[in-house]
């Protein structure tokens, strides 16, 4: 019993030793992490006040944020030309596609058809439309097997390709559907990258913010991915040129209520590209 007695004693000379000390060594360490947890615990505080808490959900991304009275789904598809090719690549594409866009018989639309001016070079992107969805795909991608003009085109275009890709999506329910538009314009394909999760979030901004760019015409569609690549959204605009595109685009940010849906929206965003893209003539989006 003596001996812990000594022992505490002991110990606590040592410590009053310590503090005694430490005005020249230890007590700017000592202040330093007491500052520093303390501000920890605030930060955590202030941060947990502007979390947007997000309601569990118990539906598929695509039946909250696809529109109900379609059941259409897109195909977007990628093809990187060789460029000596570019030029038979078009030249065939205009020749075979239109052929399938205009025949009733296959359950799908070309909705545009385009060369990239800025972004990716020697690129060809296709937007296709299959009113039936799943079982339409289905249905053309057998049909187009048995075609022997099509056949032939793939092997010719498949020769003339670096590299290919494509995606299936569907459409935003807050955006207007594509039809086909006369021109001459200037299309662009704004593709963002989302964090994974955040879908939703971004469906539910972008349904308010919609209306700040629909003064005009500008708006073609926008789309969220359900195979290839996920959580990507696509949004396609038409100009009439690059200046007009600035003009627009700069005349959003005098509209009160933009820039509070870009910083929110801007956080959900893991990478963006932007592709300015021309019509190929046989194009339905001109």
């Amino acid at each position: 019993m003596a001996a812990r007695v000594l022992h505490a004693r002991g110990a606590a000379s040592a410590g009053g030793l310590l503090r005694r000390a430490a005005p020249c060594s230890l007590q700017p360490a000592l202040r330093s992490l007491t500052s520093s947890s303390n501000r920890r615990r605030e930060d955590s505080w202030l941060k947990s006040l502007f979390v947007r808490k997000v309601d569990p959900r118990k539906d598929a991304h695509s039946n909250l944020l696809a529109k109900k009275e379609t059941s259409s789904l897109y195909k977007l598809q990628f093809h990187n030309v060789k460029p000596e090719c570019l030029e038979a690549y078009n030249k065939i594409c205009q020749e075979v596609l239109p052929k399938i866009h205009e025949d009733k018989s296959y359950p799908c639309a070309l909705v545009g058809t385009w060369n990239t001016w800025y972004g990716e070079q020697d690129q060809a992107v296709h937007l296709w439309r299959y009113e039936g969805g799943y079982p339409a795909l289905t249905e053309v991608m057998n049909k187009l097997r048995e075609n022997q003009e099509f056949v032939e085109f793939r092997k010719a275009r498949n020769n003339m390709l670096l590299s290919r890709r494509n995606q299936l999506l569907l459409e935003f329910s807050f955006w207007n559907e594509p039809v086909p538009r006369s021109g001459p314009n200037i299309y662009e394909l704004r593709s963002y990258q989302l964090r994974p999760g955040t879908m939703i979030e971004w469906g539910n901004y972008w349904a308010r913010a919609i209306r700040f760019r629909q003064d005009g015409s500008e708006a073609v569609g926008g789309f969220f991915s359900q195979i290839g690549q996920l959580y990507m959204v696509h949004h396609l605009w038409a100009y009439k040129d690059l200046q007009s595109r600035e003009d627009i685009r700069n005349a959003a940010w005098h509209k009160h209520g933009w820039e509070e849906l870009v910083y929110y929206t801007v956080p959900l965003i893991q990478e963006m590209e932007s592709r300015i893209m021309i019509p190929l003539k046989t194009s339905p989006l001109q």
